[in-house]
């Protein structure tokens, strides 16, 4: 867990703290290169209360190349 996430799990209440973590888990990252799939929040970041699709450019946790990625939520 990343100290960012630690921070606004401790500042906020815990219902809410744990709906973060759980949309956090829907939003998805996909390397373009390999493919492979990980969670906002398991990549250490936070999407909560948003909508839509976009891309980041970050290194793959897989393949280890810094690639774009697409960012989206997983139905």
């Amino acid at each position: 867990m990343t100290t960012i996430q630690r921070f606004f799990l401790a500042a906020l209440p815990r219902r809410m703290g744990e709906a973060m973590e759980k949309e956090s888990r829907l939003w998805k990252l996909r390397c373009l290169t390999c493919r492979s799939e990980t969670s906002i929040w398991d990549a250490g970041g936070i999407r909560y209360g948003a909508s839509g699709k976009s891309w980041t450019l970050r290194r793959c946790l897989t393949c280890s190349r810094i690639t774009c990625h697409d960012v989206y939520k997983k139905d």
